[in-house]
């Protein structure tokens, strides 16, 4: 990881697709990562339309926690909810998948491109590039062919390994309200 950068985040988006089935998939890693975080501040989900949504206060802050339910490739229909609260991109952490870090290698960085990942493409079409990502490596197929399967398919690493990686994300979460 990079070193300590300092944002103000109001936000924090997770990608991941709803349904039970996909609950493990490698695309769904920031709804996982927002579950822990979410676990460990006794947040309580309220479902409303387009997403899954929570407050937790870290550090004496007041963040909301959004989980997309619109599939990750509108996952940005939810930047329109943080306009209305006055939430400015610069203000958003998204958590998600990102297919060129080996498995639980993390960087937070600030702007970028989609990198070819739909569900930031999407977000940065209803707000543009410039806000704070937390990207959590899971490898790529060694066949470009197939990355779709592989982002859709489940983690392949111990419950412990995947559990273990996530408590790092959140704790690096916790790390920028510091």
């Amino acid at each position: 990881m990079q070193e300590k950068q300092s944002f103000d985040i109001k936000a924090i988006i997770g990608l991941g697709n709803p349904g039970h089935k996909f609950e493990l998939n490698r695309h769904n890693i920031g709804f996982l990562i927002l579950n822990a975080l979410g676990d460990r501040y006794n947040a309580s989900w309220q479902v409303k339309p387009n997403m899954e949504l929570s407050e937790i206060e870290i550090n004496s802050k007041n963040i909301l926690l959004i989980k997309p339910q619109t599939f990750m490739n509108d996952s940005g229909k939810v930047i329109g909810f943080l306009q209305k609260k006055g939430i400015k991109p610069e203000n958003i952490l998204v958590v998600h998948d990102e297919l060129e870090f080996p498995f639980a290698k993390l960087q937070v960085r600030f702007g970028g491109s989609a990198r070819g990942h739909n569900g930031l493409k999407s977000i940065i079409e209803h707000c543009g590039p410039e806000f704070i990502r937390l990207r959590f490596g899971t490898d790529r197929p060694a066949d470009r062919a197939m990355v779709s399967n592989y982002v859709l398919g489940n983690f392949t690493q111990s419950s412990q390994d995947l559990e273990a990686a996530i408590y790092k994300a959140v704790n690096i979460i916790e790390d920028l309200f510091k």
